[in-house]
């Protein structure tokens, strides 16, 4: 008799053929072994073939996946910019692959070119993908001083009348900082101002700069502001301003606001000076929600609070060291992921980042850590893996 082991086990078929093989009678053994023996082979040869199968059947589920995001994928132009710009965009381009974001990207140079009627343009091809794709990620491009050609970053804020530049401060939990519980965001008229680019030399030794303020850019800034208050359960909207000097400029740009105002009432409405902003932001940031102002004050306060800042330059310095800290361009594609209604591909990435930065075992050198640039998109990105 063959024995099978004691009463509710259930080995498998393998061990239980290799059981009866040792437990038959001495003279059944010659006659039968080589036949059992084969007959143990065979299962062992299926084992091995199930498993093989198996692999096979998860790595097609897995390419009918990828093909199926890809054939729903948006693309999206993508712009590395200068400096570090290359490292910190294959950074995110690594990260988004691992989350399978359904992204398909199209790589664009972007560099001052002067069109035959003296005019500074951005390259056509560039252009030409903006235009078809309407989405957009710009790592840092470098800034020259009196190098001829204006600011790229001015050029394409033009180009493609980008007339909000938002950018949110928010406490990061494991990363210290002077405040805590800070959780604000400024919106930025981003096409005229002081930043217009308007500016000549009246005589030898006398530049004139002008500071445009318009009805419509005004107007537009301050309705979008207060819908992205409403969107994103804001309570509270803070026109920032210098009216009491500025008195048209600036008056125009607070009374738009405050027409802005009157249509939602269920956001409440507060002005203040740049100066009495300035003051009460850096004693308490977090009595602050969403601020709204012209160009100049927007950069101004933006570079006074950021903890990162989707537009932090190029560090030429680093460029190519592997130590560049993709953060911030991180969490500006989480943005557009959020803009784009991925929601739930943005929060995987969102979570998997500030949990790394929280956790404190691997980060860049600027957050206090001695890793590099490709270790912490490698932990940013096993955690995104865990979470599936």
């Amino acid at each position: 008799m063959c024995s099978r082991g004691p009463v509710g086990e259930r080995p498998g078929p393998e061990k239980w053929v290799e059981d009866s093989y040792w437990n038959l009678k001495p003279t059944w053994k010659t006659q039968s072994g080589k036949a059992v023996e084969r007959f143990y082979n065979i299962l062992k040869e299926c084992r091995e073939l199930n498993n093989k199968a198996a692999d096979i059947i998860a790595k097609t589920e897995r390419t009918i996946s990828s093909i199926k995001r890809l054939s729903d994928a948006r693309t999206v132009t993508l712009i590395p910019g200068d400096g570090i710009g290359p490292e910190i965009s294959e950074a995110i381009v690594k990260i988004f692959e691992v989350a399978e974001v359904p992204i398909c990207w199209e790589e664009r140079t972007v560099t001052a070119i002067q069109a035959p009627s003296g005019k500074w343009i951005i390259p056509p091809e560039a252009k030409e993908s903006m235009d078809a794709n309407k989405i957009g990620l710009k790592g840092p491009l470098k800034t020259p001083i009196a190098a001829g050609h204006p600011s790229m970053n001015l050029l394409l804020r033009k180009t493609f009348d980008l007339y909000a530049n938002v950018r949110p401060c928010v406490s990061i939990e494991g990363f210290k900082t002077p405040y805590s519980g800070v959780d604000l965001v400024t919106i930025r008229e981003n096409t005229e101002g002081e930043y217009s680019g308007i500016e000549h030399v009246i005589v030898e030794g006398v530049v004139q700069s002008i500071k445009l303020i318009t009805e419509n850019a005004s107007r537009r800034i301050a309705e979008f502001a207060f819908e992205y208050a409403r969107n994103n359960q804001r309570s509270t909207v803070t026109a920032v301003h210098k009216a009491n000097i500025m008195r048209m400029s600036d008056g125009l740009f607070l009374r738009k606001c405050r027409e802005a105002a009157e249509n939602c009432k269920d956001i409440k409405f507060t002005e203040m000076y740049l100066d009495t902003v300035c003051l009460n932001m850096v004693q308490d940031p977090t009595q602050f929600d969403v601020l709204v102002m012209p160009n100049l004050y927007g950069d101004i306060l933006s570079d006074l609070f950021a903890i990162f800042e989707s537009v932090h330059g190029t560090a030429p310095d680093i460029a190519g060291l592997d130590l560049a800290n993709p953060t911030a361009l991180l969490l500006s594609a989480v943005m557009m992921l959020r803009h784009m209604e991925l929601h739930k591909p943005a929060k995987k990435i969102e979570i998997a980042c500030f949990e790394t930065i929280k956790d404190g075992k691997v980060l860049t050198k600027d957050l206090g850590g001695n890793s590099k640039c490709s270790e912490f998109t490698a932990e940013i990105c096993r955690r995104v893996r865990d979470q599936d």
